[in-house]
């Protein structure tokens, strides 16, 4: 399967690594989800490292530690009809492209991508997880590659 060059704003199927997994000592996310590539890097000698913001139907706790996803963004990506959340509090980061990238339709050679959000959604989701760094109230879980 080929894969597209990893840009912010693009939305994957990801098996997505949740901070209490990691916590109990998971290398292997539970659930493949829709993600959102927030920040893209190029390192000598690693190449392109990628960091992902889980998408969830779950409502967050705090609704300024999310940002929720519209319906007309969600129909254009082919997601759903429930209520989604960008979730700012964790994010996975990987080398791309990783071992757990999946298909958008499971066993399909489809591809791993949605599509890309509308980039004044995603300079939302990006200006919000800034927000939640600077506060500390996000974590960075990193991935085996």
């Amino acid at each position: 399967m080929a894969f597209p060059d990893p840009v912010p704003g693009l939305v994957i199927r990801y098996s997505y690594l949740w901070s209490e997994e990691f916590a109990r000592g998971q290398d292997e996310g539970v659930k493949d989800r829709p993600c959102a590539v927030v920040i893209v890097s190029e390192r000598l000698h690693e190449g392109r490292i990628v960091t992902v913001l889980p998408i969830t139907h779950t409502p967050p706790q705090a609704p300024t530690l999310a940002v929720e996803l519209p319906a007309t963004v969600k129909r254009r990506l082919g997601l759903d009809d429930e209520l989604s959340w960008v979730v700012l509090t964790e994010a996975n980061r990987f080398k791309w492209p990783g071992p757990d990238l999946r298909p958008v339709q499971p066993g399909s050679a489809v591809g791993i991508a949605y599509g890309q959000l509308p980039y004044t959604l995603f300079e939302t989701i990006r200006t919000a997880f800034i927000a939640a760094i600077r506060a500390r109230r996000s974590r960075l879980i990193p991935r085996s590659e």
